[in-house]
């Protein structure tokens, strides 16, 4: 059941003779309490859980393995019931309970820069299986990023099916401005998360330069950049909404003055964001990442041009669990 709605839910319920008003809390239980059988459920007759029990499963499952970084990450190892891995990683920092969650197994986006593009796509997860790396984890989450394994646009059905059940009231009820969305900018797919959700959208750029962009990110040629920024721009955004963009920084490629006078030109005066990133090499690709003076002389130039910036710190890089660097390997058991 993991997954569902509370209309389709009270369907169900009704396509076997249970009444629908049961399906409030059995999604309460599957949520908030991450169950693993009815039973566990109770308040709602043992008849009721019975039937359930005969026809249907709540859909959670445990990490198949999980391994801690030495500043307090978590790397999580998941699998589904097709055998498809993905890998989820929860991030502390004082009041903030960050769950970083993947869309699918692999990548199709084939993006230079990421390690999990580089293994190939092997499948989508269902929001059932999104959703449950983030109910099924023994630590509290106050924020959920959709930006480990996968392109969210590439499975925006599941996707939006999952952005509901994190934030609806009958679900796991999470403020929508702490749910951010990261993507490459597959345009109609950006379109309907404007449209039909409240969360926050990252838009990973990699450079401002189309013909740059396009040798990292191969989808440019698709889907220019430009398109999903213009829609970024041009929506009449929730003054809580944040929309940003993700700019990995790689020495010597996309770390220069030049880029920093077209990301300030292109920016300035639209509210929209700029997270600055240091690059995680996925192989042995000889590029390294830009040095932290190079990074915060970009951020204090961004600032006091009007354009907000902030430069994110690199969290459980000792168990490759830091942006791009996410692969579903076989990780020991903690």
């Amino acid at each position: 059941m993991a997954g569902l709605g509370l209309t389709e839910t009270e369907d169900l319920l009704a396509s076997v003779n249970i009444d629908r008003r049961y399906a409030r809390r059995i999604l309460y239980w599957i949520y908030k309490k991450g169950i693993m059988a009815f039973g566990e459920i109770n308040d709602i007759p043992k008849s009721v859980l019975s039937a359930l029990a005969d026809r249907f499963s709540t859909g959670l499952s445990e990490p198949v393995s999980s391994v801690v970084s030495a500043d307090g990450s978590v790397r999580y190892l998941f699998t589904t019931g097709k055998g498809l891995l993905h890998e989820s990683v929860y991030i502390p920092e004082g009041k903030r309970q960050t769950v970083c969650i993947s869309v699918q197994s692999g990548c199709r986006m084939g993006c230079r820069f990421c390690a999990t593009g580089q293994k190939g796509w092997r499948g989508s997860l269902t929001a059932g299986e999104i959703v449950n790396q983030v109910v099924r984890l023994p630590q509290k989450v106050t924020h959920v990023v959709l930006m480990g394994m996968g392109e969210p646009g590439d499975n925006i059905d599941e996707v939006i099916k999952t952005l509901k059940v994190l934030t609806a009231e009958w679900g796991m009820a999470i403020g929508k401005t702490r749910v951010t969305v990261s993507t490459i900018g597959i345009t109609p797919a950006v379109a309907r998360l404007l449209g039909e959700t409240e969360c926050n959208i990252t838009l990973s750029l990699y450079s401002p330069f189309p013909e740059e962009r396009r040798e990292a990110i191969p989808a440019e040629t698709t889907w220019p950049y430009r398109e999903t920024l213009d829609l970024l721009k041009t929506f009449r955004a929730d003054r809580k909404r944040r929309f940003t963009v993700a700019y990995i920084m790689i020495q010597g490629k996309n770390d220069t003055d030049k880029h920093l006078e077209e990301l300030i030109r292109m920016l300035s005066g639209t509210g929209i964001r700029v997270n600055l990133l240091p690059y995680h090499r996925p192989g042995t690709d000889g590029d390294s990442s830009a040095d932290s003076e190079t990074m915060m002389r970009f951020k204090h130039l961004l600032v006091t041009s009007g354009v907000g910036a902030s430069v994110r710190k690199s969290r459980g890089q000792d168990i490759e669990a830091a942006c791009g660097m996410l692969a579903a390997g076989r990780i020991k058991q903690t």
